[in-house]
């Protein structure tokens, strides 16, 4: 029989202990299917004393996470702790210089420090894996650095916040206002301890450049991305977007232009009836265009103890075997420098309006628009009980620069009651 790989584990929150329960649970399948056993030898956590429902009893404890990284009876650090510094990046250090390998789910730790992590564990021949850091159970790792090796990707996008998609659909389905639905998402334990890492959209981001550096061979920069959460979203827009056939999604988006690299992470319309549309609830999605496959839908669960730790185990199990890959699918010091895009690709837009009641509004909207190189494809205006007219534009195609010099000249027209709200239609 060959070694068992034996993992230390830093983290017992919801997916160290899920991590725990498939080690112990399918220990027989996990050893036919890598060729050799998974074990735990050692665990570090905050509390030894908590009661976590598992027994970890017959585990080496360790209260200092970088002294577990350093265990000679460990062969994989497994860091499940968060935060993007702190104990979670100075114990990953510590396994790299020590020569072990690295599994982590730590999505803020990667996008801020992935770079120099990667050049640190590939300078070791060691591997850093992290599928479970982007979209919870869903394989996207895996499919965009081994079975989408061989395409040259034009754009990934997606859905990966469950906590933003189920806000957003609460409002759909129920009527709910923000404030409603978050308070809902909040009650049921689905926001983080800092909800803006959720609905500032902080937290799809750190996932998006991730995709971003496999997809395009760039370095992770996350700085570099065009960040907009789904606070400024109301009950109005997600009715008036479905009047045309529209869903409003947290959407991010990252591709490679003329122009340099795209990376958006911000409500979006997308057509009902795609994909993206029809995703519901806490669920995630990632659509990948290759030039050989064409497009790819990858749906399933973007978080929770059994999937994240489902991701965790897929790579533990790759090293079991053997699987040595390049963390972001190519050698670290070949990524490029990935100068970020001057403007976003021309979109058309979506664009929400209070008017004043009287003749000539919508020519003097009309005027501006035009003024500012903006063609209207539709416009609808609702009836309304009071002074205020509600006013729908969806635009052709136009570059935002465009529409942003249109929606800081609207306000001289003196026929606005209220600020505009834009939101760009995503061609899916």
């Amino acid at each position: 029989m060959s070694d068992p790989l034996r993992l230390g584990i830093a983290g017992l929150g919801t997916v160290g202990v899920g991590v725990v329960k498939i080690v112990q649970r399918q220990a027989r399948l996990l050893e036919l299917r890598c060729g050799r056993p998974i074990e735990i030898t050692a665990i570090s956590a905050r509390s030894r004393t908590k009661d976590r429902g598992v027994n970890l009893s017959r585990y080496a404890w360790e209260d200092d996470p970088v002294a577990l990284a350093r265990r000679p009876d460990v062969d994989v650090f497994v860091e499940l702790m968060g935060g993007s510094d702190g104990p979670a990046k100075a114990a990953t250090e510590a396994a790299i210089a020590a020569g072990k390998d690295v599994v982590t789910a730590n999505k803020a730790m990667l996008a801020l420090h992935g770079q120099a992590l990667a050049e640190a564990a590939e300078a070791k021949a060691r591997v850093l894996r992290f599928e479970a850091a982007v979209a919870g159970g869903i394989p996207v790792i895996k499919a965009l650095t081994e079975g989408l090796a061989g395409n040259a990707v034009s754009r990934v996008m997606g859905v990966m916040n469950g906590t933003c998609n189920y806000i957003l659909t609460r409002m759909d389905n129920a009527g709910l206002t923000y404030e409603q639905a978050f308070a809902e998402a909040d009650g049921l334990g689905y926001l983080e301890a800092d909800p803006t890492l959720d609905v500032g959209g902080i937290d799809a981001a750190h996932k998006l450049t991730l995709l971003a550096a496999i997809a395009f061979g760039t370095k992770v920069d996350f700085d570099a991305i065009q960040l907009e959460g789904i606070g400024a979203i109301t009950i109005e827009d997600i009715r008036r977007a479905g009047d045309m056939g529209y869903k409003i999604k947290l959407l991010g988006v990252a591709q490679m232009t003329g122009r340099g690299l795209e990376q958006r992470m911000s409500p979006c319309l997308v057509p009902a009836s795609s994909p993206l549309g029809q995703l519901e609830g806490g669920t995630n999605m990632v659509v990948i265009e290759g030039s050989s496959v064409g497009q790819i839908v990858l749906r399933g669960p973007g978080a929770g103890e059994g999937p994240t730790a489902s991701a965790v185990m897929s790579d533990v199990c790759d090293i079991a075997r053997g699987t040595r890959l390049p963390t972001f699918g190519q050698p670290a010091v070949t990524l490029a420098d990935a100068p970020p895009a001057s403007a976003a690709s021309p979109a058309c837009y979506y664009l929400r309006m209070e008017l004043a009641d009287k003749p000539g509004a919508l020519a003097k909207v009309a005027t501006v628009l035009g003024e500012a190189g903006i063609s209207i494809d539709r416009m609808r205006q609702y009836d309304h009980p009071g002074e205020n007219a509600p006013v729908l534009i969806v635009t052709h195609k136009t570059a935002r620069p465009n529409l942003d010099t249109a929606l800081a000249a609207l306000p001289g027209t003196g026929v606005l009651t209220g600020a505009p709200v834009a939101l760009r239609i995503e061609e899916v």
